[in-house]
């Protein structure tokens, strides 16, 4: 159990289609945060950038990806999370990986494909929320799209953080940000959304843009350009609390099946 928790969410410039590289990057980004370091965020599929050729990409979950994610957890002593294309029973998934500092593993399939990019054409859809009980905290981890649907979102498990994942482009990046702070103020949960930057293969350009939201809806730690960088905070779980019981927002909230 732990009142505070020190997440950290790396902004990267992906190279295209080259797991080697990024994780390359990620490998020395990781050198330079925090030592007690209790969560670290990657973007969205962050081995390759939004590729939509998964057979390209695709690894399974032995593969060298997760097992360097198992690796830096158990090393580092904190859990790191983030999604990557993998194929399991001749199917691709956009998957989010949360890998605890003892080596277990939690997987989160994207519930919502991006169909304008034609995600939903190459990648099997999730159809099942994750909530991760780490360190007395509970964690809901999302995937970019997902963050248009906020009733995919609700706060009905009484989580403490939201995680949200992503390849958002510059030109909706006024959406991303709106809407990063409405799931934390409608949910009343600290939010942190970690975004990519660069350009793709395709020519499409991403301002990163990532930051870290408190349960009221005020940004916490952001990085203001689209530099390569990090985002950081110790979120303290008390002071939320006592939010909540203060203000009662979630106990109005309306009854309702998600089907």
């Amino acid at each position: 159990m732990s009142d505070a928790l020190q997440v950290v969410g790396i902004q990267a410039d992906l190279i295209w289609e080259n797991p080697d590289k990024n994780l390359s990057f990620f490998e020395e980004k990781i050198k330079s945060i925090p030592k007690k370091t209790n969560l670290v965020v990657l973007p969205e599929m962050f081995t390759s950038g939004f590729s939509m050729n998964p057979k390209t990409v695709a690894e399974n979950m032995d593969g060298k990806s997760v097992s360097w994610m198992r690796k830096k957890a158990i090393e580092n002593d904190f859990a790191i999370c983030g999604s990557l294309v993998i194929s399991e029973n001749e199917k691709y998934y956009n998957r989010l990986v949360f890998v605890h500092p003892t080596g277990k593993i939690e997987t989160y399939n994207k519930k919502h494909p991006f169909t304008l990019a034609g995600e939903d054409k190459v990648y099997t859809s999730g159809n099942e929320k994750l909530i991760v009980n780490y360190k007395g905290w509970k964690i809901c981890p999302l995937i970019c799209y997902d963050l248009r649907f906020p009733v995919w979102a609700r706060n009905a498990e009484n989580y403490d953080l939201l995680i949200f994942v992503a390849n958002w482009p510059l030109k909706r990046i006024k959406a991303w940000e709106i809407l990063l702070k409405s799931r934390a103020i409608e949910n009343m949960s600290y939010v942190i959304g970690v975004n990519r930057t660069g350009k793709d293969i395709n020519d499409y350009e991403y301002s990163g843009n990532s930051l870290i939201i408190d349960y009221l809806g005020d940004e916490i730690s952001k990085i203001e350009d689209n530099s390569v960088g990090t985002i950081t905070n110790i979120l303290q779980k008390p002071k939320q609390e006592l939010a909540r019981k203060k203000l009662g927002f979630l106990n109005d909230k309306d009854a309702f099946t998600l089907e």
